[in-house]
């Protein structure tokens, strides 16, 4: 079975619409399953019906024509309880239904299962026999499996406006919406230009052409260069390889010929394809024929197909990359963002970026809250190959991304574009005010930075210091450990920049999402693995190095407070002061004069929070890393789409364990900060001052609407409202309520409809 599913997933997946995959799963689960009838029902949003879409078995006249009321028939009542249905004989159900067009009354045993994407029943996948029988488990399961294939081939579908069959001109073109996570706060309405990751055969889209003959002289030169390269490659290896292994590449040479799979793509370029769509089906095909077969030998073929497509791809590319068009109001859609992308659009056209990979802490998503931009990340359902040209929002609050949006929606998100815009402008006046509350409150605000970019932001945004340097975003960079030097220039650059106010330098967090390509971590779990101090107490050379670079770099500023991350006991607190302390007698011996800077430990994992007394003992400040805390405290990967809605800074945990923080932190003395996502929510802010945190730290970008927030706010009354939130037991209350408290307050234009809260 497992065999059979894997080979009809393959085939549906290269079906060039979801009318060709429709039919494909029906006449591939029919054979499979022996059975007599095997039908697809999808949910038609519009009129809340299930509707024929495709069948084998059935007539095929009434595609299109039956449907049903969710409270209608055997297919609304699988619809409607979610569930598998199987039945021995189906009219003697209460719920059945018959529609004499279809002719199923000749058929008696049903077996049903829903068709579900992200808890939403998208149709109804059915089998039908003529004897009365009970379906098996086995082959129940199977439907079940095979059913919940069919939910990504339908939402990919919807995305597209392909659910119609329509294509993206026709009238039936639907609004999708994707979940992903959020990767920099705003939102924008545009156009999407795909990047293509290059040469990745399988995500090159359709495209007519209607220069043929220059597709072809295209596709020509990279048929010449690939040949050349195979000459190349197999004269260099010649002396390291047996004269059978050669042999290969005379059989690429052979494949590039014009009688094969060279001819093949000719001929479908001549049809009006371009030349990378034509590669990507002549090469699909091989690929799918030779997957398909039993022989292993044959199998393996496949992946020779794989590699000559790449390669002749990889030349289509670059003569196309050059001829890229970007129009105003571009969103950047790619299957994996790279600063480089950023860089290609022209200045002023940029208004959204969506990655289909990498997280709300990958290297683009920080360049882009740097750069102002609204970003979703990690919008692993999109069909992203396919939505080049179509209009799309992005929603970099929610994490959302809709595609081909209705004229209400459009509308609505314009609407929050302007007002946006028109905020900005206002909040520019607040640059040079203080963050104190009506009755007196004095609240300092300042700011996470990791780039040299987030540094004029900061400023221009009335920071008051930072309160999160994120220091491996230069090791992200670059190619291997940047040395002792290279470090001392960069972060001399910050304290510089900031100078006399303090700047929190993090020392090096990597593992969990950060990678470093020169220094791997393969992990099976790496939030819970080898991250932040775990790393480079392991690696003291590192610890050394960078912490020595940056008391040097403090010389005469006397700005700087360095950072601990990931600290999950009193052990690895004492070992990090003792390398620091060395690496502060090494400076002072080199003639390096700096006083000691103040040590702080960032409370992110829930062993902090309960420890906060004894680590505070041990330094001169504390800082919680509210994105970190959440999803520890929750047990939420926050990156995870599947998942972003469980992680929730506002649940009744995270409140309880940043109330203790605090409590327990001024107990000893030491003042307490807030850096992530949190502080810069100004709903949320009004509850963090009133718990007592001594700043706020967040991106620039979000500065302006907290100060502007917390100096409408009385502490009595933010006190109030804190009061009422650790009341309540589930966050969805505590949103609403905040929500409704702002709104009576006169402050909803913070929190605007598509606002964090």
């Amino acid at each position: 079975m497992l065999n059979t599913l894997r080979k009809i997933v393959q085939e549906v997946n290269s079906a060039k619409d979801l009318k060709t995959a429709l039919g494909i799963i029906v006449l591939r689960v029919k054979e499979a399953m022996g059975s007599q009838v095997c039908s697809v029902y999808l949910l038609d949003p519009e009129t809340n019906r299930f509707v024929l879409m495709a069948t084998e078995g059935l007539n095929k006249r009434s595609i299109g024509k039956v449907s049903m009321a969710p409270n209608e028939g055997l297919v609304g009542l699988v619809g409607t309880r979610e569930e598998p249905l199987n039945l021995e004989n189906a009219a003697d159900h209460p719920r059945y239904r018959y529609f004499a067009e279809t002719g199923e009354e000749r058929f008696a045993s049903f077996l049903g299962a829903p068709i579900i994407h992200h808890r939403r029943v998208v149709g109804v996948l059915v089998i039908q026999q003529k004897e009365r029988r009970q379906f098996d488990e086995g082959e129940e399961a199977f439907l079940v499996t095979m059913s919940a294939q069919l939910a990504g081939v339908i939402a990919h579908a919807e995305a597209t406006g392909s659910i119609r069959g329509l294509g993206r001109q026709g009238k039936g073109i639907q609004e999708a919406r994707f979940v992903g996570v959020p990767g920099s706060p705003g939102a924008a309405v545009g156009r999407a230009v795909v990047m293509l990751p290059p040469a990745d055969l399988e995500v090159v889209p359709d495209k007519t052409v209607e220069d043929i003959d220059n597709e072809l002289k295209l596709f020509n030169n990279a048929l010449e260069g690939v040949r050349e390269d195979m000459r190349k490659l197999s004269a260099k290896l010649a002396t390291q390889l047996r004269p059978e292994e050669r042999a290969l590449f005379d059989v690429y040479l052979m494949m590039l010929e014009d009688a094969a799979l060279g001819g093949e793509v000719v001929e479908v370029i001549k049809t009006g394809q371009w030349a990378q769509g034509a590669l990507r089906q002549v090469v699909g095909e091989h690929v799918n024929r030779f997957e398909l077969m039993d022989d292993d030998y044959l199998r393996e073929r496949a992946s020779d197909v794989k590699d000559l497509g790449r390669r002749l791809l990889a030349y289509l590319q670059e003569a196309r990359s050059q001829s890229l068009v970007y129009q105003d109001n571009t969103i950047l859609v790619s299957e994996e963002l790279t600063p480089a992308m950023l860089g290609e659009v022209p200045e002023g056209k940029l208004v959204g970026l969506v990655s289909v990979l990498g997280s709300g802490n990958s290297h683009v998503a920080i360049l882009a809250r740097a750069m102002g931009i609204p970003t979703v990340m990690g919008l692993v359902d999109l069909p992203y190959s396919k939505v080049d040209g179509i209009e799309l929002i992005v929603d970099g609050y929610k994490g959302e991304v809709f595609t081909n949006p209705g004229e209400v929606l459009r509308k609505q998100y314009s609407d929050v574009v302007e007002e946006e815009r028109q905020l900005a402008r206002g909040l520019d006046a607040l640059r040079e005010l203080p963050c104190v509350t009506p009755d007196g409150h004095r609240m300092p605000l300042w700011v996470n930075t990791g780039l040299l970019a987030d540094v004029a932001r900061a400023q221009q945004r009335g920071a008051e210091g930072v309160g999160l340097y994120r220091t491996e975003v230069p090791f992200m960079i670059n190619q291997r450990f940047p040395s002792e030097k290279e470090q001392l220039a960069i972060y001399r650059e910050q304290l510089q920049a900031f100078h006399p106010l303090p700047v929190t330098m993090r020392t090096l967090d990597i593992g969990g999402d950060k990678a470093l390509s020169y220094f791997p971590i393969k992990e099976e779990n790496p939030f819970l693995g080898w991250r932040g101090i775990r790393v480079t107490l392991d690696h003291p050379e590192i610890f050394l190095v960078q912490t020595r670079a940056m008391l040097k770099a403090s010389e005469g500023l006397n700005n700087l407070r360095i950072l601990l991350p990931m600290i999950s006991g009193i052990h690895e607190l004492e070992e990090a002061l003792h390398l620091i302390h060395r690496a502060w007698g090494e400076v002072r011996d080199e003639g390096t004069d700096v006083p000691m800077p103040p040590v702080g430990v960032m409370v992110e994992i829930p062993a902090a929070v309960y420890q906060t007394k004894e680590l505070a003992r041990q330094v001169d400040f504390l800082s919680v890393g509210s994105n970190d805390l959440t999803q520890y405290l929750l047990a939420v990967d926050r990156n995870n789409p599947r998942v972003a809605d469980l992680y929730d800074y506002l649940h009744p945990a995270v409140l309880q364990a940043l109330n203790t923080v605090v409590r327990d932190a001024h107990g000893e003395g030491k003042p307490v900060s807030i850096c992530g996502e949190m502080a810069g929510d100004p709903a949320a802010a009004i509850l963090l001052m009133a718990m007592g945190f001594d700043s706020l730290s967040m991106n620039a970008t979000n500065l302006p609407k907290v100060k502007w927030m917390l100096r409408q706010v009385n502490l009595s009354k933010a006190k109030e409202l804190l009061e009422d939130a650790l009341s309540h037991d589930n966050p969805q209350l505590t949103h609403s309520a905040l929500q409704l408290a702002l709104k009576n307050l006169g402050l909803a234009r913070m929190i605007g409809p598509n606002k964090t809260l």
